[in-house]
């Protein structure tokens, strides 16, 4: 069996977390989603908990971060195309996210950033299969 990944986030109102990545085109599962957290799908081994506040402080004895103050983590994944993060991000912003910052542009690697409602930054990432360029 393949090792999944649960990243747990705290937000402030469940139900417009959900719609945001909902209009993302990301799905919940509803057998872990409930009025405390929501289960969000990435891949068949990746999930984001959306989890309320004050039910994710029950996980912790630490204070929650504030994301619109202080970055503990970034949050990145992988798209098939260049179009589809910029896609992503375009959605993003219209569903009431925040630009976080210009897009990365390598060639072989470029990305978009943005902000969720609880300010936790996402960065939405395409990489060309053939890797970067071979150093001369």
């Amino acid at each position: 069996m393949a090792t999944q990944i649960f990243v747990n986030l705290p937000v402030k109102d469940l139900s417009k977390t959900i719609a945001f990545f909902e209009g993302l085109g990301y799905s919940f599962n509803p057998q872990f989603t409930n009025e405390l957290a929501g289960c969000m799908v990435v891949s068949d081994t990746i999930y984001f908990m959306m989890v309320t506040e004050g039910f994710f402080q029950t996980f912790t004895n630490k204070p929650i971060s504030d994301a619109t103050k202080a970055t503990e983590v970034l949050n990145c994944v992988s798209v098939e195309s260049r179009e589809k993060a910029d896609e992503l991000y375009d959605k993003a912003i219209a569903g009431g996210g925040q630009p976080s910052k210009e897009p990365t542009d390598y060639g072989w690697m470029y990305g978009r950033s943005f902000q969720d409602l609880d300010g936790h930054q996402w960065e939405v990432m395409y990489l060309d299969p053939a890797g970067p360029p071979a150093e001369h």
